[in-house]
C-alpha cells in the first residue's frame, strides 16, 4: 500500500463514523479518488446470492436506479464467486488516455458482501493491494451500517418477505465465518418465505457451537417458536449450560409457551477447534453428515432424545467424534434432501452429499458452493420449495488457518 493509500483509508475511516449507509459511496469515491483509484462503486449482494446490486446513495432499496450484474454470467459476478481482483479485458477510454477497470470482491473474512469497481492509470501488483485494501475497509464500513439501515435491507431484497423470514432472519448470525482453524457457513430456503428453520453458530475461546433448527409448522407461528428455541438455546449456553442442559431448557421454554403443542427438532453441537474433539446431541432431528478427503462419508449415530417441546422424557445421549483435518460437518434439515422435482423425485441424500464433495474438493470455498447447493436444489423443485431447506457446513482445519480465508 502506498502512503497516499494508506493516510486515505485512515480518513475514510474516521469520516464514516458519522455516515449513514446511504453517504458511503461518495465517502468511498472520494477517499478512493485520493489515492488515484477513480470511477468507484459499490455492488451488494442479494440476500439468495444471485445479483449484485449498486448502492448509488439516491434513495432506499431497490429504487435507487443502480446498475445491476447477475453473479453467474457476469465479470462482477466472477470477482464474486472466487473472491478475486479481476480486471475488465479492454482498458477505459478517458479523455486522450486510458484506465484499467477492475472488480474487487467485497469481503469481511469469508463473509462474501458484494464488489467493488475502481478504474486505475496503472496495472500493477501495488495498485492490486491498493484495490484489496479499499474492497476491505469497505466491508467493515457495510457491517458498520447494515444493522440499522432499512436500504440495506430493501437493497439485498429481490422480493417480498414474509413475517417468519424476517425474524428468522434477524436471529441469524452471518452466513459465514472463519477463525481458530474452523470455517462455517450456512443457507437457508426459502429465502423470502422461510417458516420454522434456523442455524445457529457461535465462538467461545476455542469452543465452537453449532446448531440447526426445524420448528414444527411452516408459518408465522413456527417461526416465532424457532425464535423461542434459539434465543433459550444461546440464554442457556451463554450461562454455562452443558449440551443435554441447553437442550433441556429449552424444552422447558417451548412447553411453557405453548403447552406441548409446538416441538423443534435440532442437533446441537461443539467443535473444540484445537483438538478437533466433537460433541453433539440429537433432539429428533436428521443424523450428522461426516465428510473426509472428500471420498468417505457417514452419518455420525448417537440415540434421538426426542424433539424439544415435545415432553417425551426421553434421555439426551452426548456423542463424541474425533475429526481429522480438513473433515466438513454437514448438519441439515429435510427440506434439502425431500425437495421434489416434476415427477416427485427427491434431492436426495446421496446427490446433495455428492454435489458438496464435487464442488468442495479445491474447486470452490466453502461458501460459493453453498450457494450453488442451493441454486441446484431450486432448480430440482422449479424454484418454490413445499419445505424449509438449511445447511449448516463446517470445516475443521486442524492447524492450517492461512487455508480458511480465499
Amino acid at each position: 500500500m502506498t502512503e497516499s493509500s494508506a493516510v486515505s483509508l485512515v480518513r475514510l475511516m474516521q469520516a464514516s463514523h458519522a455516515a449513514t449507509l446511504e453517504e458511503l459511496p461518495r465517502l468511498i469515491a472520494d477517499h478512493a479518488a485520493a489515492a488515484d483509484m477513480h470511477d468507484t462503486a459499490l455492488f451488494l449482494v442479494d440476500l439468495r446470492e444471485t445479483v449484485l446490486r449498486q448502492l448509488t446513495g439516491r434513495g432506499p432499496g431497490a429504487g435507487e436506479g443502480g446498475q445491476e450484474f447477475t453473479v453467474s454470467g457476469s465479470l462482477p459476478g466472477q470477482a464474486y464467486q472466487r473472491v478475486e481482483v479481476v480486471p475488465e479485458p479492454a482498458w477505459v477510454r478517458v479523455g486522450s488516455g486510458a484506465r484499467r477497470r477492475w472488480w474487487v470482491a467485497v469481503t469481511d473474512g469469508v463473509e462474501r458482501l458484494g464488489v467493488l469497481r475502481a478504474d486505475t492509470d496503472t496495472d500493477t501488483e501495488p495498485v492490486r493491494r491498493a484495490l484489496k485494501d479499499l474492497a476491505s475497509m469497505t466491508a467493515l464500513l457495510v457491517l458498520s451500517k447494515r444493522a440499522f439501515s432499512d436500504s440495506y435491507a430493501r437493497l439485498v431484497c429481490t422480493e417480498p418477505m414474509n413475517v417468519a423470514a424476517a425474524m428468522q432472519w434477524n436471529l441469524t448470525p452471518p452466513p459465514a465465518y472463519a477463525g481458530d482453524d474452523a470455517t462455517v457457513g450456512a443457507v437457508m430456503e426459502p429465502a423470502y418465505q422461510v417458516g420454522g428453520d434456523a442455524f445457529d453458530y457461535a465462538v467461545a475461546g476455542r469452543t465452537l457451537h453449532l446448531g440447526v433448527f426445524d420448528a414444527m409448522g411452516h408459518d408465522t407461528t413456527a417461526g416465532i417458536t424457532a425464535n423461542v428455541a434459539v434465543a433459550a438455546c444461546r440464554n442457556a449456553r451463554r450461562q454455562g449450560a452443558t449440551l443435554a442442559e441447553t437442550s433441556q431448557e429449552v424444552e422447558r421454554a417451548l412447553i411453557e409457551q405453548f403447552d406441548a403443542r409446538r416441538y423443534v427438532t435440532a442437533i446441537l453441537a461443539d467443535l473444540d477447534m484445537e483438538s478437533g474433539r466433537l460433541t453433539w446431541i440429537n433432539r429428533g432431528h436428521h443424523l450428522p453428515i461426516l465428510i473426509r478427503d472428500s471420498r468417505w462419508t457417514t452419518d455420525l449415530s448417537c440415540p434421538p432424545a426426542g424433539p424439544m417441546g415435545s415432553d417425551l422424557g426421553l434421555p439426551v445421549v452426548m456423542a463424541t467424534e474425533q475429526l481429522e483435518p480438513g473433515d466438513r460437518l454437514l448438519l441439515y434439515t429435510d427440506g434439502v434432501v425431500e425437495a421434489r422435482d416434476a415427477r416427485g423425485a427427491e434431492f436426495g441424500r446421496d446427490r446433495f452429499v455428492e454435489f458438496i464433495r464435487r464442488h468442495h474438493s479445491g474447486l470452490h470455498t466453502l461458501h460459493e458452493t453453498l450457494r450453488r447447493l442451493m441454486n441446484a436444489v431450486m432448480e430440482h423443485h422449479d424454484g418454490k420449495l413445499d419445505d424449509d431447506a438449511t445447511v449448516l457446513l463446517s470445516e475443521w482445519r486442524g492447524g492450517h488457518q492461512q487455508e480458511l480465508t480465499p
